[in-house]
Protein backbone atom coordinates (compact mmCIF):
# COMPACT_ATOMS: atom_id res chain seq x y z
CA UNK A 1 0.00 0.00 0.00
CA UNK A 2 1.62 3.23 -1.29
CA UNK A 3 1.81 5.73 1.62
CA UNK A 4 0.51 9.21 1.50
CA UNK A 5 3.53 11.15 0.57
CA UNK A 6 4.58 8.64 -1.83
CA UNK A 7 0.56 9.43 -3.29
CA UNK A 8 0.69 13.05 -3.07
CA UNK A 9 4.13 12.73 -4.66
CA UNK A 10 3.12 10.20 -7.64
CA UNK A 11 -0.11 12.28 -8.25
CA UNK A 12 1.82 15.57 -9.13
CA UNK A 13 4.59 13.22 -10.77
CA UNK A 14 1.99 12.48 -13.30
CA UNK A 15 -0.01 15.61 -13.38
CA UNK A 16 -0.98 15.97 -17.00
CA UNK A 17 -2.43 19.42 -16.62
CA UNK A 18 -6.43 17.48 -17.48
CA UNK A 19 -9.12 19.52 -15.73
CA UNK A 20 -10.36 18.37 -12.36
CA UNK A 21 -7.03 17.36 -11.25
CA UNK A 22 -6.52 20.51 -8.66
CA UNK A 23 -9.38 18.93 -6.22
CA UNK A 24 -7.62 15.28 -6.08
CA UNK A 25 -4.25 17.05 -5.79
CA UNK A 26 -5.30 19.49 -2.92
CA UNK A 27 -7.03 16.08 -1.45
CA UNK A 28 -3.78 14.21 -1.70
CA UNK A 29 -1.53 16.90 0.31
CA UNK A 30 -3.97 17.49 2.83
CA UNK A 31 -3.78 13.70 3.33
CA UNK A 32 0.17 14.22 3.64
CA UNK A 33 0.26 16.80 5.82
CA UNK A 34 -3.09 16.59 7.63
CA UNK A 35 -3.91 20.49 6.16
CA UNK A 36 -2.83 22.54 3.68
CA UNK A 37 -0.06 24.20 3.79
CA UNK A 38 1.61 27.00 2.57
CA UNK A 39 4.79 25.15 0.83
CA UNK A 40 2.21 22.77 -0.74
CA UNK A 41 0.13 25.19 -2.59
CA UNK A 42 3.64 26.66 -3.97
CA UNK A 43 4.64 23.52 -5.15
CA UNK A 44 1.59 22.50 -6.76
CA UNK A 45 1.40 26.18 -8.15
CA UNK A 46 4.54 25.85 -9.95
CA UNK A 47 4.02 22.02 -10.80
CA UNK A 48 1.08 22.84 -12.47
CA UNK A 49 0.71 26.50 -13.40
CA UNK A 50 -1.95 27.56 -12.12
CA UNK A 51 -1.71 31.07 -10.16
CA UNK A 52 -1.88 30.46 -5.96
CA UNK A 53 -4.44 32.77 -6.11
CA UNK A 54 -6.90 30.12 -7.71
CA UNK A 55 -5.54 27.07 -5.69
CA UNK A 56 -7.01 29.45 -2.60
CA UNK A 57 -10.24 30.30 -4.10
CA UNK A 58 -10.80 26.66 -4.28
CA UNK A 59 -9.08 26.03 -1.11
CA UNK A 60 -11.76 28.52 0.77
CA UNK A 61 -14.26 27.64 -1.23
CA UNK A 62 -14.70 23.78 -0.15
CA UNK A 63 -15.26 23.15 3.27
CA UNK A 64 -13.33 19.96 3.51
CA UNK A 65 -9.79 22.39 3.25
CA UNK A 66 -8.35 23.16 6.03
CA UNK A 67 -4.86 25.75 5.84
CA UNK A 68 -4.24 25.37 9.38
CA UNK A 69 -3.27 21.75 11.57
CA UNK A 70 -6.53 20.25 13.47
CA UNK A 71 -6.44 19.03 16.92
CA UNK A 72 -6.01 15.70 17.53
CA UNK A 73 -9.73 16.02 18.65
CA UNK A 74 -11.92 17.96 16.47
CA UNK A 75 -14.72 19.31 18.63
CA UNK A 76 -17.89 20.02 15.94
CA UNK A 77 -20.68 22.11 18.54
CA UNK A 78 -24.32 21.56 16.69
CA UNK A 79 -25.94 25.41 16.29
CA UNK A 80 -28.63 24.12 14.96
CA UNK A 81 -32.44 25.25 15.61
CA UNK A 82 -33.08 22.43 18.35
CA UNK A 83 -29.25 22.88 20.10
CA UNK A 84 -29.88 26.54 19.88
CA UNK A 85 -33.49 26.68 21.87
CA UNK A 86 -31.18 24.09 24.21
CA UNK A 87 -28.34 25.65 25.26
CA UNK A 88 -26.07 25.25 22.12
CA UNK A 89 -24.75 28.59 23.00
CA UNK A 90 -23.74 27.71 27.03
CA UNK A 91 -22.50 25.13 25.86
CA UNK A 92 -19.91 26.36 23.23
CA UNK A 93 -18.80 28.90 26.03
CA UNK A 94 -18.54 26.50 27.84
CA UNK A 95 -16.02 24.58 25.80
CA UNK A 96 -13.95 27.64 24.96
CA UNK A 97 -13.28 28.33 28.89
CA UNK A 98 -12.14 24.39 29.36
CA UNK A 99 -9.82 24.30 26.09
CA UNK A 100 -8.80 28.26 26.06
CA UNK A 101 -9.46 28.85 22.32
CA UNK A 102 -12.74 30.36 20.65
CA UNK A 103 -14.64 28.99 17.11
CA UNK A 104 -12.46 27.64 14.49
CA UNK A 105 -9.15 28.03 16.58
CA UNK A 106 -7.08 25.07 17.48
CA UNK A 107 -5.25 25.29 21.39
CA UNK A 108 -1.33 25.53 21.57
CA UNK A 109 -1.11 21.85 22.52
CA UNK A 110 -2.39 20.49 19.37
CA UNK A 111 -5.08 18.71 21.10
CA UNK A 112 -8.66 20.71 20.60
CA UNK A 113 -9.97 22.33 17.75
CA UNK A 114 -13.20 23.87 18.15
CA UNK A 115 -16.05 24.06 15.35
CA UNK A 116 -19.36 25.20 15.21
CA UNK A 117 -21.45 23.54 12.54
CA UNK A 118 -25.15 23.98 10.98
CA UNK A 119 -26.77 20.39 12.17
CA UNK A 120 -25.44 17.45 12.92
CA UNK A 121 -28.75 15.78 12.77
CA UNK A 122 -29.38 14.55 16.42
CA UNK A 123 -32.11 16.91 17.06
CA UNK A 124 -33.89 15.08 20.13
CA UNK A 125 -30.24 14.96 22.20
CA UNK A 126 -30.22 18.51 21.68
CA UNK A 127 -27.93 19.83 22.92
CA UNK A 128 -25.26 17.97 21.07
CA UNK A 129 -21.72 17.99 20.07
CA UNK A 130 -19.43 15.54 18.10
CA UNK A 131 -15.65 14.87 19.38
CA UNK A 132 -14.35 13.29 16.26
CA UNK A 133 -16.69 11.05 14.97
CA UNK A 134 -18.57 10.40 18.68
CA UNK A 135 -21.45 12.18 19.19
CA UNK A 136 -22.60 13.84 22.72
CA UNK A 137 -25.64 14.85 23.69
CA UNK A 138 -28.64 16.21 26.18
CA UNK A 139 -25.51 18.14 27.21
CA UNK A 140 -25.17 21.22 29.57
CA UNK A 141 -22.95 22.67 30.97
CA UNK A 142 -21.30 20.38 33.84
CA UNK A 143 -21.73 17.26 31.64
CA UNK A 144 -19.61 19.56 29.03
CA UNK A 145 -16.96 20.05 31.41
CA UNK A 146 -16.80 16.59 32.49
CA UNK A 147 -16.26 15.29 28.63
CA UNK A 148 -13.87 17.82 27.85
CA UNK A 149 -11.35 17.17 31.07
CA UNK A 150 -12.24 13.39 30.90
CA UNK A 151 -10.79 13.77 27.33
CA UNK A 152 -7.89 15.81 27.88
CA UNK A 153 -6.69 13.55 31.29
CA UNK A 154 -7.17 10.33 29.30
CA UNK A 155 -4.65 12.31 26.29
CA UNK A 156 -2.08 13.42 28.86
CA UNK A 157 -2.00 10.08 30.58
CA UNK A 158 -1.43 8.62 26.54
CA UNK A 159 1.15 10.91 26.38
CA UNK A 160 -0.41 12.32 23.13
CA UNK A 161 -0.29 16.29 24.47
CA UNK A 162 2.84 19.01 24.95
CA UNK A 163 0.79 19.83 28.38
CA UNK A 164 1.43 18.12 31.63
CA UNK A 165 -0.84 16.91 33.69
CA UNK A 166 -1.65 18.83 37.20
CA UNK A 167 -4.56 16.71 38.53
Amino acid sequence: MATQQENFSYRLWRYDGAPGELIPLLQSAQDHFGYIPRRAISYISSVTGTPESEIYGVITFYSQFRLRPMGQYVIRACAGTACHVSGAKMITETIEDEIGVGVGETSEDGLFTLQTVACIGCCSLAPVVMVNEDTHGSLNPASTRKLVRKITRNARKAGKTKATSNS
